[in-house]
C-alpha cells in the first residue's frame, strides 16, 4: 500500500506544481483584472470590506479560485480570509467523517447463492485541494464505489465465509475503497457489514438441517447414555453375585422405597431359577 501512495504522490507533483505557479500563469489580461479588481475594492471601502472578509470554520476548508485557477497554498482555513469580490470565487469543504448506508445488494456468491447485503462507509476528506479539482462530487462518487466494491468483494466468498468472515470482508473493503479514492483525496476510515439476508427457501432449508443435526446429536447421546447405564448394571450385577446378602439388602431397601411411596403394594420377588423350574414342568 506504501508503494501505491509513493506512486500517487509522484503522479500529484505536477498538479501541486501548477498550483504553486498558478498566481505567475495568469497571464498580462489576468494581472490587469486583479488590480482593476484591487483599485476597485480600495475605491468602495469601506463597504466591499464586507465582501472581501470570508469565515471558514473549524471543520472546513476554503479553496480559492482566482480567475479559475487555485491560488496557491491550496485550501484556506480555518479563521478569516481576504478574496477579490471580481475575480476570485471559493468552495467550502467539510472535513468531518461522514457516514452513509450501503443499499441492499443482491449479490450472488461463489456457491450460487443470491443474498442481500448492506453496510455502512465511514470516510473523510484528507485533501480539500484534490477533492475539489479532480472529481465532480466526492460524496457520490464514493458512494458508487463502496456499492459496485461490496459485490465484487462478496462475489468472490461463498455463503459460510460471508456469514462468519465478516471482519475480513469489511477490511478488504477499506483497502479497495482506500486505495481508489487516494486520487480524490478522501480517507475511507471504516466499512462495516451490517446484514446478510436470505432468501425463505433457504432460511427454512437451513433450519431444518440445523433441527436435524440437534435430532442426530440427541440420539447419539441418548445412546451413549445407555450404553454407560448398561455397563454400570453390568458391574452392579457381577458385585451382587459375588455377595448373595447385597441382593437381600437390596431387596430390602426397595421394599423401604415402595412402603414410602406406596404403603398398600407390596412386592415379593421370585427367583428366576424356580421360574425355570416350573416352566421345565
Amino acid at each position: 500500500m506504501s508503494e501505491n501512495r509513493k506512486t500517487h504522490s509522484l503522479q500529484r507533483t505536477p498538479f501541486c506544481l501548477s498550483l504553486e505557479n498558478s498566481d505567475s500563469d495568469i497571464g498580462m489580461c489576468g494581472w490587469m483584472l486583479v488590480l482593476f479588481s484591487i483599485l476597485l475594492t480600495l475605491l468602495t471601502l469601506p463597504i466591499s470590506i464586507w465582501m472581501c472578509i470570508k469565515i471558514v470554520k473549524e471543520y472546513e476548508r476554503a479553496i480559492i479560485f482566482r480567475l479559475g485557477r487555485i491560488l496557491r497554498g491550496g485550501a484556506k482555513g480555518p479563521g478569516l480570509f481576504f478574496i477579490l469580490p471580481c475575480t476570485d470565487s471559493f468552495i467550502n469543504v467539510d472535513m468531518r467523517t461522514i457516514t452513509f448506508d450501503i443499499p441492499p445488494q443482491e449479490v450472488l456468491t461463489k456457491d450460487s447463492v443470491t443474498v442481500s447485503v448492506d453496510g455502512v462507509v465511514y470516510y473523510r476528506v484528507q485533501n480539500a485541494t484534490l477533492a475539489v479539482a479532480n472529481i465532480t462530487n466526492a460524496d457520490a462518487a464514493t458512494r458508487l464505489l463502496a456499492q459496485t466494491t461490496l459485490r465484487n468483494v462478496l462475489g468472490t466468498k461463498n455463503l459460510a465465509e460471508i456469514l462468519s468472515d465478516r471482519e475480513e470482508i469489511a477490511h478488504s473493503m477499506q483497502s479497495t475503497l482506500d486505495d481508489a479514492t487516494d486520487d480524490w483525496g478522501i480517507k475511507v476510515e471504516r466499512v462495516e457489514i451490517k446484514d446478510v439476508k436470505l432468501p425463505l427457501q433457504l432460511q427454512r432449508a437451513m433450519a431444518a438441517e440445523a433441527e436435524a443435526a440437534r435430532e442426530a446429536r440427541a440420539k447419539v447421546i441418548a445412546a451413549e447414555g445407555e450404553m454407560n447405564a448398561s455397563r454400570a448394571l453390568k458391574e452392579a450385577s457381577l458385585v451382587i453375585a459375588e455377595s448373595p446378602s447385597a441382593l437381600q439388602l437390596r431387596y430390602l431397601q426397595t421394599l423401604n422405597t415402595i412402603a414410602a411411596e406406596k404403603n398398600s403394594t407390596i412386592i415379593f420377588p421370585l427367583p428366576i431359577d424356580m421360574m425355570q423350574s416350573f416352566l421345565k414342568r
